[in-house]
């Protein structure tokens, strides 16, 4: 019985000490797991709200030194607070001057006839992909200012068979993008693509049969051979990022192929002579810190030869991925570098920053916003205001908290039950908003 006794009494030890030692690793690095939470023998010996508190104290204290460095420089009085309105494109400072004033300009230029043509490259995660939320804004910005054309379509692209606004088919040509450690001369979309292969490419927002440029975007290599609709076609390389326009009429399709293309094959652009064109990089699962790994050199050659006037960033979904992280600290050492980099590369060209829009975790059997969430978008829009670009905070546009699970919820649905990504008509709502918010902003151009 005393030896029952001992085995039992041993084997309540080990247990003891095991979900101690996991208990410790899961606080110790913010992991989570449901079943695991409800039994985590420390978690209680660090509250999730102090931590929460430690988090917002450092922003606060970064916030505070960082607004008064600048109102010290500034005549013009800044109001960092205004990062929390929804629906409004804003550069903290109260004034009744557009957050964009170059890009507000250009469209009005557009607006009163002339020929302009306005570049947007538009940078996010799965949030945008497949052409969610830029399709319905550049159908708005078109429809408002003019312009045809889909703009930049990659090579080829993991989410073709769900875009809607083009059709992409193809066989052969070796990818490698910003998931490869060793992967050199990435455009900005974070892929290129070599080697043996063909390609169609259909515009489908072409419905006027209107006369698009179809150019590829091509890098520096060996001279290499296209056929563009079984015609040959050189390629000669000149600069680091090259753009070549292989036709010029009516048609909505155009037909690629290469054996052994050792120039770096980027994408098919669709664009008129003049008008707004949105040019989506959409690449699942990342934080915007990828970028990083593009040469400034590069970027200047691409804002060169193919110039951007508005450059959107897009992020942040992608770092709540725990549900007891609260402090985003380390995504601003990271992520400001990579600003500065694109600032100083794409000469001439704005920047608005949009924050993270809703995410949902399960706490106490409910799904509720990310408790870190309001700390993530405050450290999003601190890195705006500390690079003196423009800030979109589409959590507050969107509804603010629990606005995710609310959409899921909606009949019919606006979000996806995964409460992370907003649907096609969520996506449509989305971009409908900024689309207003833009338009508020150039309204202020006089």
């Amino acid at each position: 019985m005393k030896n029952v006794n001992k085995k039992v009494i041993s084997l309540t030890a080990i247990c003891t000490l095991i979900y101690f030692v996991a208990s410790v690793i899961f606080t110790a690095f913010n992991l989570s797991w449901e079943p695991f939470d409800k039994v985590n023998l420390i978690s209680e010996l660090i509250k999730s709200d102090d931590k929460k508190s430690t988090a917002s104290a450092e922003l606060k204290k970064k916030k505070d030194s960082l607004i008064a460095s600048q109102n010290g420089k500034s005549e013009v009085k800044e109001d960092f607070e205004l990062y929390r309105k929804g629906n409004l494109i804003t550069d903290f400072r109260e004034s009744s001057s557009p957050a964009l004033p170059s890009f507000a300009e250009k469209l009005h230029r557009l607006k009163k006839g002339e020929k302009v043509k306005i570049r947007i490259a538009y940078f996010g995660d799965s949030m945008i992909e497949g052409d969610l939320m830029t399709q319905t804004l550049r159908a708005l910005l078109q429809g408002e200012y003019g312009g045809s054309g889909v703009g930049f379509l990659p090579i080829n692209s993991n989410v073709a068979g769900f875009r809607q606004s083009a059709t992409i088919s193809v066989k052969g040509w070796q990818g490698t993008n910003f998931m490869d450690k060793a992967a050199q001369n990435l455009y900005i979309s974070g892929y290129k693509y070599t080697g043996t292969g063909a390609g169609s490419y259909t515009d489908n927002t072409i419905k006027d049969s209107a006369s698009t440029e179809k150019a590829l975007i091509f890098g520096s290599g060996a001279a290499s051979e296209v056929l563009v609709n079984g015609a040959a076609v050189q390629l000669s390389s000149t600069e680091k990022l090259n753009r070549k326009v292989l036709l010029k009429d009516s048609s909505n399709r155009i037909k690629i192929s290469g054996n052994n293309v050792q120039t770096p094959l980027y994408g098919i652009s669709f664009e008129s002579e003049s008008g707004v064109f949105v040019d989506n990089f959409s690449f699942r699962g990342i934080t915007g810190v990828e970028l990083n790994k593009i040469d400034e050199d590069f970027m200047r050659s691409v804002q060169k030869n193919n110039r951007y006037d508005l450059i959107v960033l897009q992020y942040g979904v992608n770092l709540l991925f725990k549900p007891k992280t609260t402090d985003y600290s380390f995504y601003s050492k990271m992520f400001s570098p990579v600003l500065s980099k694109m600032k100083t590369a794409f000469e001439g060209a704005e920047f608005l920053l949009i924050s993270s829009a809703d995410r949902a975790f399960k706490y106490n059997g409910e799904f509720k916003t990310a408790i870190g969430l309001p700390n993530l978008i405050e450290t999003q829009a601190l890195m705006a205001f500390e690079n003196k670009i423009a800030f979109y905070n589409q959590f507050e546009t969107m509804g603010g908290e629990n606005s995710i699970v609310k959409w899921a919820n909606e009949k019919p649905a606006l979000a996806n039950k995964d409460y992370i990504h907003p649907n096609h008509k969520g996506a449509e709502i989305l971009a409908q908003r900024l689309f207003e918010a833009i338009q508020k902003d150039v309204a202020k151009k006089k």
